[in-house]
């Protein structure tokens, strides 16, 4: 591999005029400035990232540590976090923890020891083990969606709460007064807002849903099928369902299929996260959400900013959904009604 060295022998020049070339620290003539970028053309010179970085005390790069990237809500928010942050100058090292606290907690350490200059985290659990892991280290770091309690860091987040009581209000509005819930996880707050959303939106209609309306998955295609499946054999009697997220929405249309219920005309299915592939599912999901990627530039850009004031006040920053009319909701059967 070629040295600062060999650039500076074949431009005849000084190392140091090649540094300066290299890295705009002081006036060199033209002449001398086209040598050395000749040189470095020729013989495929790099600069050492890491030496740089041991200078300036920054390495222009961002850890992004994320539950899942197979999750589509995952894999538009890293597009929007990329995208951002590249127009910035930054690089992105992005880190799949798989679901897996352990996993997540290794990412962290290995995020931390590579000298990033900010992290960006939506967590995988185990809430403890990682607000010790902030309490242990001074990188600017930004939360996505789910809190970390305890640790030292901004958060953008949608308001999961008002999307879910928008969601199931629009149920109400076409007659559902029967509505299921399939949520996620209850460890997560995302879960237990959306669910608080779910009840506050029937209690304002007066109704006060059993505890056999809810049943609780992993945000997963095959956690909502299942859990979807079981809650309908169950409870004939739901017109409706408020799914906490698009992929598990996706799960109670298939179990919907399999059970002979035809949505929307036997049962209504509303999801939460509003992803690209909700559109193109048979039929088309309505869902709430906000745009994934702005959600990601939203969470690159408080990053961004965290890393260059990293004393200004923390923020919260509460990003409001919007109702996504499509394909699977329609009035209450009259049978139902």
């Amino acid at each position: 591999m070629s040295t600062i060295k060999d650039v500076a022998a074949l431009a005849g020049v000084s190392f140091t005029t090649v540094s300066h070339v290299l890295n705009n620290t002081r006036p060199v003539s033209a002449e001398a400035r086209a040598r050395v970028l000749a040189a470095v053309d020729e013989i495929g010179y790099l600069p050492s990232a890491v030496a740089r970085s041991l200078r300036k005390s920054e390495t222009r790069i961002v850890g992004v540590l994320v539950p899942n990237v197979e999750n589509p809500f995952f894999a538009e928010l890293v597009c929007g976090v990329e995208e951002c942050c590249r127009q910035a100058g930054y690089s992105v090292f992005l880190c799949n923890s798989d679901n897996n606290p352990k996993h997540q907690q290794q990412y962290m350490r290995t995020l931390l020891e590579k000298r990033i200059d900010g992290l960006l985290l939506s967590s995988a659990g185990d809430s403890e083990a990682l607000a010790g892991l902030f309490r242990h280290a001074s990188v600017p770091a930004v939360t996505v969606d789910r809190l970390v309690p305890g640790a030292r860091a901004d958060r953008v987040a949608v308001d999961n709460e008002a999307g879910a009581y928008e969601a199931v209000r629009h149920l109400l509005s076409l007659g559902h007064v029967r509505i299921g819930c399939v949520s996620g996880p209850g460890e997560f707050e995302v879960a237990r807002e959306r669910v608080a959303g779910w009840r506050r939106a029937l209690a304002g209609q007066g109704i006060n849903a059993p505890e056999a309306w809810l049943v609780e998955s992993d945000f997963s295609s095959a956690g909502g099928y299942e859990a979807a499946k079981g809650l309908l054999q169950r409870r004939p009697e739901l017109s409706a369902l408020f799914v906490s997220n698009d992929l598990m929405a996706m799960g109670a249309l298939r179990a919907a299929a399999e059970l002979k219920l035809a949505v929307p005309e036997q049962l209504s299915i509303v999801g939460f996260d509003a992803i690209e592939l909700g559109a193109y599912v048979y039929p088309a999901l309505t869902t709430v959400g906000v745009s994934i990627k702005e959600l990601g530039r939203e969470a690159g850009r408080a990053l961004i900013s965290r890393i260059e004031q990293p004393q200004a006040p923390l923020r919260d920053l509460r990003m409001q959904p919007r109702l996504v009319l499509r394909e699977t909701t329609a009035p209450v059967p009259r049978a139902s009604a």
